[in-house]
C-alpha cells in the first residue's frame, strides 16, 4: 500500500433537499477558495482578531465560526494522501547546517525510497535560561512539484528530531534544490516571528 487517505462518512443521508440554489451558492464558495488559494499560494495567513469582529459583524457571524472555519481552510494539504514510502534505495549524505540564535539546524542525510524521499532535521543548543525553551515546529517547502509532509518529532532539554516524507522522491543528484524551512503555520498564533531559512542541497 503507497498511499492513506483521510476517510469521510457519506452524507447522502442528509441531502435529500439539496437543489441548484444550493448548488450555485456552493460552486461560488469553491471558486472563492480556490482564488484566496492561488493568491496565497504556499502561505498560510490567517486574517488579524480586528477583520474577523468586522466580518463577524457584518455577516451576522460568530467569531469563533469564522476562526474555525479560517483554520480549516488553511488544512488542506494535511489532508491530502499521505505517501508511504516503500521500497528503500539508498542513503544520499547531505551534512548541511545552518545556525540562529544559538541552535544549530542540521540535515545529514536523506532516505530515497522508490516513491518518495525522508529528511530529518536536527537541532541541537545548549541550555538555555528558559528550561521551558524548544525550538518551534517547521513546515518544509521546496517547489510545486514536490509534496513535503511534516511527520512530527520530539527531543530532550538539548537537541530535537523532526521528519518530513517528500513526494515524489527527490532526484538522487541533488544540485539545484533548495529546503526552505518556515515556521509552522498555526492559526491565530499570538506572537509569529515568521523565522525562516533556506538549506541547499546542491
Amino acid at each position: 500500500m503507497e498511499e492513506l487517505s483521510m476517510k469521510f462518512e457519506s452524507n447522502e443521508g442528509s441531502t435529500n433537499h439539496y437543489d441548484e440554489r444550493f448548488f450555485l451558492i456552493d460552486e461560488k464558495i469553491c471558486d472563492l477558495l480556490n482564488q484566496r488559494k492561488e493568491v496565497l499560494g504556499k502561505n498560510t495567513i490567517f486574517p488579524p482578531d480586528e477583520v474577523i469582529s468586522r466580518l463577524a459583524d457584518e455577516y451576522d457571524l460568530q467569531e469563533e465560526y469564522l476562526q474555525s472555519l479560517f483554520t480549516t481552510m488553511a488544512m488542506e494539504d494535511s489532508l491530502k494522501p499521505m505517501v508511504v514510502p516503500v521500497k528503500f534505495k539508498k542513503y544520499v549524505p547531505v551534512l548541511k547546517i545552518y545556525e540562529n540564535d544559538g541552535v544549530m539546524y542540521t540535515v545529514t542525510f536523506i532516505r530515497q525510497y522508490a516513491n518518495a524521499s525522508v529528511l530529518y532535521l536536527h537541532m541541537d543548543w545548549e541550555e538555555k535560561e528558559d528550561a521551558n525553551f524548544y525550538p518551534d515546529m517547521l513546515d518544509l517547502f521546496i517547489n510545486d512539484t514536490y509534496f513535503c509532509h511534516s511527520e512530527g518529532g520530539g527531543g530532550t532539554t538539548e537537541h530535537a528530531s523532526h521528519s518530513y516524507i517528500i513526494s515524489p522522491a527527490l532526484p538522487d543528484d541533488l544540485t539545484g534544490i533548495e529546503l526552505v524551512f518556515k515556521e509552522a503555520g498555526r492559526p491565530f498564533v499570538e506572537n509569529p516571528t515568521g523565522f525562516e531559512f533556506t538549506i541547499s542541497l546542491g
